[in-house]
């Protein structure tokens, strides 16, 4: 189907075909991407090569301008990438726009308007409430009845492979009988799917269920990393903000959501029914499977497809007030946990609260991060024939304050 050579296994096949911003070597300005095997198709290129009616949407070196243009334009733009891909007659013209893929420097594909981050995993919601508050069973009773979700910093969400500085803050362990300042002794991380929006919406108008795909573009990775410390003392009664604000991570590759087709599973049973505005039809949820890697060893691989609440009903809750959506605003799903102990999405849930370390291969063992440490977050999906979708990594070494 390809007059590439592509390996039968590689995550990057015709059937993903995502999007980012990359430079290569030598030539510092900010191109469009498609990885695809183990190359990068210089889309930036290849649509002034071929004359594309969209050539002019993919020079301002990030993804905005296309993400904007709308579904008709996405879908433009992928069948040519396909076109392109698969019609020997543009081989010749377009083989000088491929790059190795392991010679690129991949940057944040999009400038980030408003960050929101939900907690809509019912395992990982149940396992904090837990250990924080040994003596209560049960979720608040707003959990089920709505997507919970605060506000992040939209400028700290950095690319993949951006240093994540060991934040400072004030921070009162249980045994203390005053605050202390210093860095977080108790780093973290969470582990989450990131929903991209392409499309604005007009003030004052919610955006139902349905209409998500003409909103959102794609799907990429999040480490919304959590000092976990200071975050105790201070979320009463307001909620996060150092604790979170100091980097949020993603992944490089924005996979569209033409990708993934084969990947919609229904969301888990909802009890009570939800509300009209977030009712959705069959098939919302995604069938994800992450992998949580600590300096090279696999220490979680979380399932998505269990998650409470679906991206769309997610939308729906943020903008049911009239909220307005802009180019480039994410929203990340919450920390993706499953029932199992090898399923959860924090070292918060791994280590049960510090209480009870992991072990790591070599005979050591974490509770929390330390300093040096690399986490690296991958994620895959089924594509067709039995094919795999892949993601990337998103991926961050903690560095002294």
């Amino acid at each position: 189907m390809t007059w590439l050579e592509l390996a039968e296994d590689t995550p990057f096949g015709l059937d993903n075909l995502p999007y980012g911003v990359f430079s290569a070597a030598g030539a510092p300005d900010r191109r469009v991407g498609v990885p695809i095997g183990d190359q990068v198709l210089d889309l930036t290129a290849a649509a002034a090569e071929t004359a594309a009616a969209f050539a002019p949407l993919l020079t301002a070196g990030v993804l905005n301008p296309l993400l904007a243009a709308g579904p008709g334009t996405w879908r433009e733009v992928r069948e040519s990438v396909r076109e392109w891909l698969t019609e020997r007659r543009y081989a010749d013209r377009l083989r000088p726009h491929l790059v190795p893929l392991n010679e690129v420097s991949t940057h944040l594909a999009f400038e980030v308007a408003d960050y929101v981050d939900f907690y809509s995993s019912e395992q990982h919601a149940l396992n904090a409430t837990r250990i924080f508050r040994p003596d209560v069973t049960e979720l608040a009773p707003n959990w089920k009845h709505l997507p919970i979700a605060y506000h992040g910093r939209a400028g700290t969400v950095v690319a993949s492979g951006t240093p994540v500085v060991r934040p400072h803050g004030q921070r009162k362990p249980r045994n203390a009988d005053v605050p202390s300042f210093g860095p977080s002794q108790r780093l973290d991380i969470e582990a989450e799917v990131g929903f991209v929006v392409g499309v604005p919406s007009t003030p004052g108008t919610p955006v139902p269920t349905a209409d998500f795909a003409d909103h959102v573009f794609g799907v990429c990775l999040v480490n919304d990393w959590s000092a976990r410390d200071i975050q105790a003392w201070e979320y009463e009664p307001l909620g996060p903000f150092l604790g979170k604000s100091f980097a949020t991570s993603v992944s490089p590759w924005i996979v569209p959501l033409a990708a993934l087709e084969h990947a919609r599973v229904d969301g888990p049973p909802q009890d009570p029914e939800p509300f009209e505005y977030l009712r959705t039809s069959e098939k919302q949820g995604l069938d994800l499977a992450l992998e949580i890697r600590l300096n090279g060893h696999l220490v979680s691989s979380p399932p998505f497809a269990s998650h409470y609440w679906t991206a769309p009903q997610q939308l729906a809750h943020l903008t049911v007030n009239g909220a307005h959506l802009r180019t480039g605003d994410l929203y990340a799903s919450g920390t993706v946990t499953g029932p199992e102990r090898d399923q959860r999405g924090s070292f918060l849930e791994l280590s049960w609260g510090g209480r009870e370390p992991f072990e790591l291969p070599g005979g050591q063992t974490r509770a929390f991060l330390e300093d040096g440490d690399e986490v690296v977050i991958s994620a895959t999906a089924p594509g067709p024939g039995g094919t795999r979708i892949g993601f990337g990594d998103v991926r961050g070494t903690v560095v002294p304050g």
